[in-house]
C-alpha cells in the first residue's frame, strides 16, 4: 500500500497482461526465426528473416508495455465504493 491510503492495481493491470502476451509471442517468433529459418521461408520474405524481426519487435513492445505499467501504475483509492447501487 502507498503511504497516502491508495493502492496500485499491480499484476492485474491490463498493460502487464498485454505486455506479457506480446512478449511471449515475441519469444516464440524469435526462437523460430533463429532456429527454424529455412531457405524456403527466407525466400518468402525476399531474403529477410521476418519471424526474427517481428519477434524482436514484439519483444520490444512487450517490454515497453510492462515498463509503462511499472513506471506509471494505476492507483485505486481506498475509499472507492462499489457501483452496485441502483
Amino acid at each position: 500500500m502507498a503511504a497516502n491510503g491508495k493502492r496500485t492495481v499491480g499484476l492485474f493491470d491490463i498493460r502487464f497482461i498485454i505486455g506479457g502476451l506480446i512478449g511471449l509471442y515475441g519469444v516464440i517468433l524469435t526462437f523460430l526465426g533463429v532456429f527454424n529459418a529455412s531457405d524456403k521461408e527466407l525466400a518468402k520474405g525476399d531474403g529477410l528473416n521476418i519471424n526474427l524481426w517481428a519477434g524482436l519487435g514484439m519483444l520490444v513492445v512487450g517490454v515497453a508495455f510492462m515498463a509503462w505499467a511499472r513506471l506509471r501504475p494505476v492507483i485505486v483509492p481506498d475509499d472507492a465504493e462499489s457501483t452496485d447501487a441502483p
